[in-house]
């Protein structure tokens, strides 16, 4: 929890003393007024009342207060009966009785007792009010001091060209008189946009680091609040503190909750009265000063044009998800912390990570750790490696399941022609290994390793992943028949499909389509029922060539696809080398 702002322990210590001062007058009332009454004995007061010098009587408790006819106060003990009632009605004194407690302590708790609601609720509108929203510590910024702050760029690997955009921004921290002696501006704003967990906030770590200067971090929904006028104070509030510690950073996560497109119907919402607060703090009258914003988001699309133009968020930095060389530097950071086996190739696990980030990587690694540690081992080899990816990607062994012998042969054949078919085509992806361990919902699978990340695809590399996806249900029909071939290919038709979706509509690679965008998650493009049909026909058509060419590539190498599953069934995982020599072996006979 962050530390409580001086103003509020202000703040409530004025309270918690009117509210001590206000007992005091009280009980001091209390006290006055029964100090004022003379006490007087039963006898006193039935002589004073047969002379007709009492002139009213309030019983309270277990006696009465008295006011005689001369002014005099009294305090009488004494029983209440129906005689002495009668008595004081026949000489027509005036009556009343309190049903109170009688004395001071209960006389003064019983009026604190009602009107304790109102005193809770006036001192925690005051607290609200002036602690400016952040009761409690809500939507406060948290410092973190630049001696906590240990991330450098150093510490952060695979987004070397935000880096390189953030020097600048550091050194402007470190100083600001050069850039002013120059006429130049640094940017006020700097918007790092990336999916998540591609290491946008430890960059922002790594840069108040460098610079030697505090960071104020907050997320976006910190912000939004129900209450009008109450997310724009604090908007206020954490500008505020940042001017006052400037040079610093100012980052915020998630800007996305506070930033979004702003309506036409609802233009006086609480959350736009927030957004609004936030444009005048970025780029208003007041000068910012030497505090730097940075902002993170996963949807870029969904900010408000006002806030990502110029002189608000000036900069943009894109922290995409890392190639095979950023991955195999962000393992070597992970991996610095632990001690790996000779045999563990960095390299070969950034390569059968493709599409991983930053912090999916991290925990790749803390899996491998978890395996070895499991194993009773504190050094961590490739194999744990291999075991913390397929755990990651797929889940883990079912070895549980019992297959009956019939699955456990489909299953092996089944992934003997995804990967014989992948080595008969020279444009698909290198096999790393085949296994039938059942793992998640899969009861087998064959892993490929691209040899890097690729920019761009060509069409026959697309169209041997679909003949490789089509292999499968292509082997079972191939051994087994038309009747036997079994619902195991539903993951392959759809990656396949999908493939030759794209191919259609997004990448010019149909004749009879042309080249022409149908994206078909685009709810602005309408197609009419012939556009649609046609697509559909061509989709058809990709697919139905790639379970042929499938379907030809098995038969040719009927022998090596008999070898490739009895090897499955024998040993359940078979290396990417073990895979190409059992493939190798049928041309070396046939050449024999």
């Amino acid at each position: 929890m962050p530390p409580i702002p001086k103003k509020l322990i202000v703040a409530a210590a004025v309270i918690a003393a009117l509210l001590l001062v206000w007992l005091g007058f009280a009980a001091w009332t209390d006290y006055a007024r029964e100090s004022a009454e003379a006490p007087a004995t039963y006898s006193d007061f039935v002589t004073a009342t047969e002379r007709g010098e009492v002139a009213e009587v309030v019983f309270r408790g277990d006696g009465a207060h008295v006011l005689t006819a001369d002014g005099r106060r009294l305090h009488v003990v004494m029983p209440v009966t129906d005689d002495l009632l009668k008595e004081l009605r026949g000489r027509k004194v005036a009556m009343s009785f309190d049903d109170g407690p009688g004395g001071l302590v209960p006389r003064t708790m019983d009026v604190l007792d009602k009107l304790a609601p109102f005193l809770v609720l006036g001192l925690l509108v005051g607290v609200l009010l002036l602690s400016g929203g952040q009761f409690l510590g809500v939507g406060r910024a948290t410092r973190v001091r630049p001696r906590d702050t240990r991330t450098v760029f150093a510490d952060v690997a695979g987004v070397d060209e935000a880096k390189e955009e953030l020097r600048e921004t550091v050194e402007f921290l470190r100083d600001p008189r050069r850039f002013a002696m120059a006429g130049a501006r640094v940017p006020k704003g700097i918007l790092l946009v990336g999916p998540p967990g591609t290491g946008k906030t430890m960059l922002a770590k790594a840069a108040a680091g460098e610079a030697g200067v505090p960071v104020f971090t907050a997320s976006g929904s910190d912000f939004v609040e129900m209450f009008v006028g109450l997310g724009a104070a604090r908007v206020r509030n954490v500008f505020k503190t940042a001017r006052a510690n400037a040079p610093c950073i100012l980052f915020i996560d998630e800007v996305d909750a506070l930033a979004g497109k702003r309506g036409e119907s609802n233009s006086h919402s609480e959350r736009e009265q927030t957004l609004n607060q936030l444009l005048v703090e970025m780029d208003g009258i007041v000068d910012g000063g030497a505090v730097v914003v940075i902002a993170a988001t996963n949807r870029a699309e969904m900010l408000d044009p006002a806030v990502t133009r110029p002189g608000r968020f000036d900069r943009h930095i894109h922290v995409g998800l890392p190639d095979v060389a950023g991955r195999e530097a962000i393992l070597g950071v992970h991996t610095g912390r632990l001690q790996l086996s000779p045999d563990v190739c960095v390299r070969t696990v950034a390569r059968g990570t493709p599409g991983f980030s930053g912090a999916e990587l991290a925990n790749l690694t803390n899996e491998a750790a978890l395996s070895a540690a499991r194993n009773g081992r504190v050094v961590v080899t490739m194999n744990d490696f291999e075991a913390a990816k397929d755990r990651v990607l797929l889940g883990n062994e079912r070895r549980s399941l019992a297959l009956s012998d019939h699955e456990r042969r489909l299953t092996a054949y089944h992934e003997a022609g995804h990967a014989l078919v992948s080595l008969r085509c020279p444009e698909a992806d290198p096999i790393h290994k085949a296994t039938i361990i059942p793992r998640g919902r899969a009861l087998g699978m064959v892993v490929r390793l691209p040899e890097g990340d690729r920019v761009s695809v060509s069409r026959a590399k697309l169209q041997a992943d679909i003949a490789v996806a089509m292999a499968g249900r292509a082997a079972e029909e191939l051994v087994f028949g038309d009747a036997a071939v079994t619902t195991g290919a539903e993951a392959d038709f759809r990656a396949a499909t999908d493939l030759a979706r794209r191919m259609v509509t997004a990448w010019g690679m149909s004749e009879a389509i042309g080249f022409v965008a149908h994206a078909g998650n685009d709810p602005a493009v309408v197609r009419s029922e012939r556009t649609a049909w046609r697509i559909d026909e061509e989709v058809r058509r990709i697919t139905d060539e790639g379970m042929e060419r499938a379907r030809r590539l098995l038969l040719s190498n009927r022998t090596a696809l008999e070898r490739i599953a009895h090897a499955l069934l024998e040993r359940e995982t078979l290396s990417g080398g073990e895979i190409g020599d059992l493939a190798e072996a049928e041309r070396e006979t046939e050449a024999a």
